[in-house]
């Protein structure tokens, strides 16, 4: 039988940390272990003095940034820390992220790429030479441009990477030589703690971290409210990524918000390679991914196949304990989550939709779902799901499914299955997304391109180069020459 992973939380600190210093401000919140639903631990409760402490802290030590060789070298140590490591950190997260054991290990994987991409920006952070002469009377004129770190970065993380999300917004923070104040979702804070204690373990100064924690929203509006934080990096909800939004007012944000993530299969698409790569887009990590697969464009000429490929498929998924090495779908991140998912579900039924398969829950784990006949009107349709359901939507024409895609509030990524260029080339032209996978889905991600999204999916881009381009200041630097003497 599993165990609850007793020794995965020994020496895991559950208080706050501010200014690399453990503190403690008299509350706390409860972190359960998203299976079982027992508590697993009790976590600070970050008070508004300490925040205060944190940002003050970090603004008289911004000097303190190490230069760009050193940064690197303390990303690089961190990776080798996380890989001693490892274990501890997939065991957590199965605990209070509900991962199964492949899920933490793959976000383990792609954290520790993130890091080692964040360490070669490092040693390569710098400006451009301006063409002076290109205008008149400026021939004896140069210009270049420096980029150094905007000062303090607050990032606010999701549950559903507790890893790899987290590192995508520090280690840029870090790599451009920033001050970094990290506030996890109060679902999923020990990641984050274990991960504070790698970097400053490799050698990050104390002074420059802070972790905040917060079981709602008050920990937030209160970074929101320190004037001196210079750049807020979110993921998250649209909701919330509007007044993030709002109150940071002038200073410069980061938002990566909501999505109802589509996946197009065309009349010529190749089923054999598409449909594993679907599935696993559709149901890793409970359905609990901004990319998520919800709606799956099917040629008309193709649903049949679709349908029975992937029923079969489904039905074959072992859904329950992430403990277990043989769960592919383990626990939405509440039981109230998956009972919302499972309401949507249900009303879509009952307003004519055909259930494929799935749609049995059990207390947090819902059953890998299948829907078709969905339409407008039908929250499975209309919102974002964020849980292991899909619903097929056949199509006759490729317009007609830009013209689906466009018409949500949301443009976060796409994918397409074909073997038409001039197809792909169509849709990468007239998608409103932020990204377009062709003969991938629309989670495929390399942690080293740009991911960003449009319309209410946000904007700014995460991958290392594109984030320390965004957490640096641009001066520029001009010289007057005179002929020597």
């Amino acid at each position: 039988m599993p165990t609850d992973f007793p020794d995965a939380l020994v020496n895991v600190s559950s208080l706050s940390l501010i200014a690399g210093v453990r503190v403690n401000s008299g509350a706390t919140f409860t972190v359960y272990n998203r299976y079982t639903g027992k508590a697993i631990a009790q976590i600070d409760q970050t008070s508004q003095e300490h925040i205060r402490q944190a940002v003050i802290a970090a603004r008289l030590n911004l000097n303190k940034a190490p230069d760009g060789y050193e940064r690197s070298r303390i990303l690089r140590k961190a990776v080798e820390l996380i890989t001693a490591r490892k274990q501890q950190f997939i065991d957590v997260m199965t605990l209070e992220a509900g991962f199964t054991v492949s899920e933490a290990s793959n976000e383990i994987a792609r954290g520790l790429d993130t890091l080692e991409i964040s360490a070669e920006e490092a040693k390569r952070i710098c400006g451009e030479m301006i063409p002076m002469d290109g205008n008149p009377g400026q021939k004896d004129r140069l210009a270049f441009t420096l980029r150094t770190p905007v000062g303090i970065v607050c990032a606010i993380t999701p549950f559903n990477a507790p890893f790899n999300a987290l590192l995508h917004k520090v280690a840029p923070a870090i790599a451009a030589g920033n001050a970094v104040i990290i506030k996890p979702s109060g679902y999923t804070p020990l990641t984050a703690s274990l991960i504070c204690d790698v970097l400053l373990e490799a050698g990050w100064p104390a002074e420059l971290l802070s972790l905040v924690h917060g079981e709602g929203a008050q920990a937030g509006e209160w970074l929101l409210d320190e004037q001196d934080i210079n750049f807020y990096t979110f993921t998250g909800s649209t909701r919330v990524g509007r007044l993030i939004q709002q109150k940071a007012g002038r200073r410069r944000t980061q938002l990566e918000l909501g999505s109802i993530a589509c996946t197009i299969i065309c009349d010529d698409a190749d089923l054999e390679f598409a449909l594993p790569r679907i599935l696993r887009a559709t149901f890793r990590k409970a359905g609990q991914v901004c990319t998520s697969i919800q709606r799956l464009y099917v040629a008309q000429s193709r649903v049949a196949e679709v349908t029975a490929s992937l029923e079969n498929a489904v039905r074959a998924l072992k859904s329950g304990d992430p403990r277990l090495g043989d769960t592919d779908v383990g626990p939405m991140i509440t039981e109230q989550e998956a009972i919302r998912a499972e309401s949507w579900i249900k009303e879509a039924v009952n307003m004519g939709a055909q259930l494929v398969a799935g749609g049995q829950r059990d207390k947090s784990v819902l059953a890998p779902t299948i829907l078709s006949n969905v339409h407008s009107g039908m929250s499975v349709f209309d919102q974002e799901i964020f849980a292991p359901v899909v619903t097929l939507l056949p199509f006759e024409t490729v317009a007609e499914v830009i013209e689906g895609i466009n018409s949500t509030p949301y443009g976060l990524a796409a994918g397409v299955f074909t073997n038409d260029v001039n197809t792909a080339f169509h849709l990468a032209r007239h998608l409103q997304v932020g990204g377009l996978h062709i003969n991938e889905t629309s989670s495929s991600r390399n942690d080293g391109m740009p991911y960003g999204g449009v319309k209410d999916s946000g904007y700014g881009f995460e991958g290392p180069k594109y984030a320390v381009r965004d957490m640096t200041d641009e001066k520029v630097v001009t010289f007057s020459l005179r002929h020597p003497k």
